[in-house]
């Protein structure tokens, strides 16, 4: 059987949901099908390139030049030729630019998947002018949640009819138990604190100040509560003197970046996202998977992934009250919610796999090719 030759187009292979998203559905493809490479716009290729070369899979590295690099449209053209490139997957909105146009006038089909929105959402004239005639010449757009395919339609002007979503998938994190309790050895997190937690990088984006302000709040109800926040970035001097502002210096534990985190996640009895935007939180969906309990504000993708009362529960954005009160009523005593941290591991099997991910762009994949 001659395999289907799929190459993935994306900015880089640096660490980040849109990355991995490409390194799950490449580690998770049936190799009998599928022959799958990668093609980098942008350089340097990123620690999951390293990772995915170790595995012989090819990568083709380009340099884009400042503002639109019409060169680059012809180099991927002419890698689409040599490689007989059956299927182009064009991860983000400038690589599919470049992609669509580079495909037209061959027999290559071409996927445009957006992983997520920045934050206000915005788009152009112009975009909204020029994409519904790229989306002629697509033959499949995908979202990785309803709330993504909205804003397709909405500031991009890309008919709804043409998207399908396709939740990110990922696969189930092995644990080491007795890192797990060395960790909160090392933390000195006493025996009878319940822990609160997140993973993310030092951005506003992700609203760590009004996660600070909520947590004050909570301690004053639930002393024995400790929040750990794995991350750096831009925002640590001001996240470190929100906290010293608050007057919780010994309740936070900043840990600093650490590139493997799934211990410190285990760690946590709650995990909390206070994002003002999110596409599909790829560490929301760990969480899950290690039947973690969670607390999200209602955007984006969030209310997707965590249904309200069901596995967790969603908050109103930027709401310092309502986000308090969410984890309060997850880590009371006299709390009713015992069995949420079990249904979001239900729920994480049921939708957001590697597994369920892999067979929807796989099945998506052989329509097009016998299209």
């Amino acid at each position: 059987m001659t395999k289907t030759r799929i190459l993935h187009v994306t900015y880089d292979m640096r660490i980040g949901g849109t990355e991995m998203v490409i390194k799950n559905i490449i580690d998770g493809c049936d190799t009998e099908q599928f022959d799958m490479s990668v093609l980098c716009i942008e350089s340097p290729l990123g620690p999951f390139a390293v990772e995915l070369q170790k595995d012989n899979i090819q990568f083709f590295e380009l340099n884009r030049r400042p503002g639109f690099d019409t060169k680059l449209i012809s180099k991927i053209h002419q890698i689409i030729r040599i490689n007989n490139v059956d299927i182009i997957h064009c991860h983000q909105y400038t690589p599919w630019v470049y992609g669509v146009i580079a495909a037209a006038l061959t027999k290559t089909k071409v996927i445009f998947t957006e992983h997520g929105r920045f934050y206000p959402d915005s788009s152009t004239w112009k975009r909204k002018l020029i994409n519904p005639i790229l989306n002629l010449f697509t033959d499949q757009v995908t979202a990785i949640s309803n709330a993504t395919k909205t804003a397709l339609t909405e500031f991009e002007n890309i008919p709804q009819k043409s998207i399908n979503v396709i939740y990110n998938g990922i696969t189930s994190l092995q644990i080491d138990l007795e890192k797990v309790q060395k960790i909160r050895a090392e933390l000195a997190i006493p025996a009878n604190h319940k822990i609160l937690g997140t993973i993310a990088r030092f951005d506003p984006i992700k609203n760590h100040s009004m996660m600070l302000n909520a947590f004050a709040q909570v301690l004053k109800q639930q002393p024995k509560t400790i929040l750990v926040i794995v991350g750096d970035g831009e925002e640590r001097d001001n996240i470190e003197n929100c906290i010293a502002l608050l007057g919780i210096s010994n309740k936070v534990i900043l840990t600093g970046y650490n590139s493997k985190p799934v211990n410190y996640l285990a760690l946590m009895d709650v995990y909390l996202l206070s994002s003002f935007s999110e596409g599909t939180s790829m560490t929301l969906l760990e969480a899950m998977s290690l039947s973690k309990p969670c607390v999200v504000t209602d955007v984006g993708g969030n209310p997707e992934v965590i249904i309200n009362g069901k596995n967790g529960f969603v908050t109103p954005n930027n709401d310092v009250g309502k986000f308090a009160q969410g984890i309060l009523k997850m880590i009371n005593p006299n709390n009713k919610n015992s069995n949420l941290g079990q249904a979001s591991l239900k729920r994480f099997d049921l939708l957001f796999s590697e597994k369920c991910m892999n067979s929807q762009y796989q099945k998506l994949y052989n329509q097009l090719k016998s299209g």
